[in-house]
C-alpha cells in the first residue's frame, strides 16, 4: 500500500487548513487504497479567527497540531518526525491558514518564507524524484521551493490574477485551470489544483482534488 503523506495547517480555512480540501483528499487516497500519514507542525498558529464572524480572537492561542489533530480523529504526527524517504508522495491541502502557518504567503506575498520542516520535506521529496500535490494555495509554498532549490517548474493559481503574479515573479509557470482540473508537471511530478480558489461547490473542489489525488499515486 502507498504511503502518501498530507500536511496539514490546523482546522478550519481561515486560520488553519481547509477543512472540505483536507477531508476530500483523505476520502480520494482511502478510495484509491492508499495509505494517508497525517501530519502537522507542532507549534501555535499565527493567529486564531472565529469563522463565524471572521474576527481575530486576540486572547486565544491554539496548536497548529492539535488543531489538525481534530480533522485527522487523533492520528496526525509532527512533520518534524517524518523524512521523504519514509514516503511514497506528499500532499498539501490548502486554506488560507495554510499561508500563514506553513508559510507566511498572506503577510510577506512573494517575500515569504516556508517554514523548516516542510521546506525539509518538500525538499527531500522533490529530490528523491517523488509525486508532490498541491491544492488551493499551497502551489505557491511548492513555487516557492522550486525558486529556492534554482528550479523551474509548472503550478495553478487557479484564475486568481494575483496569485498567478506571484507564481511567476518566483520564476515557476502558472497555468489558468478551474476547480475541476488538474495540472501536471511531469519534470517535477508535481500535480495541482485550484480547489477553493475558484470552485463555486464542494462537488467542484473535490472532483479536482480526487483527479490531483488518483494522478499524484499514477506517478508513484
Amino acid at each position: 500500500m502507498n504511503k502518501v503523506g498530507v500536511v496539514l495547517s490546523g482546522c478550519g480555512h481561515q486560520d488553519g487548513s481547509e477543512i472540505h480540501e483536507a477531508v476530500f483528499t483523505l476520502h480520494a487516497l482511502e478510495k484509491a487504497d492508499a495509505e494517508a500519514i497525517i501530519m502537522a507542525p507542532d507549534m501555535d498558529q499565527f493567529h486564531v479567527i472565529n469563522h463565524l464572524n471572521g474576527n481575530e480572537e486576540l486572547s486565544e492561542s491554539r496548536n497548529i497540531l492539535v488543531e489538525s489533530a481534530r480533522i485527522a480523529r487523533g492520528k496526525v504526527i509532527d512533520v518534524a518526525s517524518v523524512s521523504g524517504h519514509q514516503l511514497d508522495a506528499l500532499i498539501f491541502p490548502g486554506g488560507t491558514g495554510m499561508a500563514k502557518n506553513i508559510f507566511d504567503y498572506s503577510m510577506a506575498g512573494i517575500n515569504c518564507t516556508v517554514i523548516s520542516d516542510v521546506q525539509r520535506l518538500v525538499v527531500e521529496i522533490l529530490e528523491a524524484d517523488k509525486p508532490l500535490g498541491a491544492i488551493c494555495i499551497a502551489p505557491v509554498m511548492i513555487a516557492k521551493v522550486l525558486e529556492y532549490l534554482g528550479r523551474t517548474g509548472t503550478v495553478t493559481g487557479g484564475f486568481n490574477v494575483e496569485i498567478n503574479n506571484d507564481i511567476k515573479a518566483m520564476g515557476i509557470n502558472a497555468v489558468e485551470v478551474g476547480a475541476e482540473e488538474i495540472v501536471v508537471d511531469k519534470e517535477n511530478k508535481i500535480v495541482t489544483t485550484p480547489a477553493y480558489v475558484d470552485a463555486k461547490s464542494m462537488n467542484e473542489s473535490f472532483t479536482g482534488i480526487e483527479k490531483l489525488v488518483n494522478k499524484v499515486l499514477e506517478l508513484i
